[in-house]
């Protein structure tokens, strides 16, 4: 009988040190399988936050990756994290925005994957048409740098202006080479650009500022096109370059570059406030 119970213990004891070596095992196998990975944007509202809820979305079902993200409000803070490795990667800027921003913090953050455009429009309430714009007339720009530029390339693709090669795609006023209709270029902050456009035959303004301005969809005469000046203006998911080939970095970009997310996009800004880039021809 002492033998008996003895073994029946020795089963017993057998049963539950196997029974834990299998909890550990599941547990140990969570852990392994969780793929977290942590990325910074900027504020959008809800046209924004419904395009990112469909990214989680994909990247949780199809790739098993739970993404979070991480707000910042400042926009020199997303790629002083990322540079910090205080988040996994970010989506907030352009090439233009990115290539000077390395330039500036001796920085070395490569683009991974495209998001969207934000094409940049002409307006203008008094004309109709770039060729109804008069001799002499004004028209004013953003005066930052980044978006002097854009504007002034939105000029020179409306045939308004040329500027010189050797500029490249960071042009200022001083780079106008030709401008057969004598416009006067005026260089307003680029928040003021919809409150300067009564006064002006026309004027540049990036689409979020007009968009807060209410300014209609009609009072545009002119709007960027997608070719080789536009493309440093396409929206990109940034990784610091050592991590540029991680597979579950690629995944997320994978996750946003779908059917779902671009018809997402579509149904979000349907006056095409916001066009998906990746399969975009520059």
């Amino acid at each position: 009988m002492r033998t008996r119970r003895l073994i029946i213990g020795v089963i017993i004891a057998l049963i539950v040190i196997i029974g834990a070596g299998f909890a550990f095992g599941a547990l140990h196998k969570t852990k392994t399988n969780a793929k977290t990975v942590t990325l910074g944007i900027m504020p959008g509202g809800k046209q924004e936050d419904a395009i990112w809820k469909v990214v989680k979305a994909n990247a949780k079902k199809s790739y098993g990756i739970d993404l979070q993200f991480v707000n910042f409000t400042d926009g020199d803070q997303p790629n002083k994290a990322l540079a910090s490795h205080d988040i996994d990667l970010n989506a907030f800027q352009h090439y233009a925005y990115l290539k000077s921003w390395n330039q500036s913090n001796h920085g070395d953050l490569v683009a991974i994957g495209d998001t969207i455009i934000t094409p940049i429009h002409l307006y203008s309430t008094q004309y109709k048409s770039v060729d109804a714009l008069p001799d002499g007339a004004t028209i004013a720009i953003p005066n930052d740098l980044t978006n002097e530029s854009r504007a002034l390339h939105v000029l020179k693709n409306a045939g308004l202006i040329t500027l010189n090669s050797s500029q490249g795609l960071q042009a200022t006023v001083k780079d106008v080479k030709s401008n057969p209709k004598h416009l006067v270029i005026k260089e307003v902050d680029a928040s003021q650009g919809p409150r300067t456009l009564p006064s002006v035959a026309a004027a540049v303004i990036n689409y979020n500022f007009a968009q807060s301005a209410k300014i209609p969809a009609s009072d545009s005469i002119f709007v960027e096109p997608f070719n080789a000046d536009s493309h440093q203006w396409v929206n990109i998911i940034v990784a610091n370059k050592k991590d540029r080939n991680k597979q579950i970095y690629k995944d997320i970009v994978s996750a946003y570059n779908s059917e779902n997310v671009k018809a997402t996009i579509e149904k979000e800004y349907p006056d095409g406030g916001e066009k998906a880039a990746w399969d975009l021809k520059f």
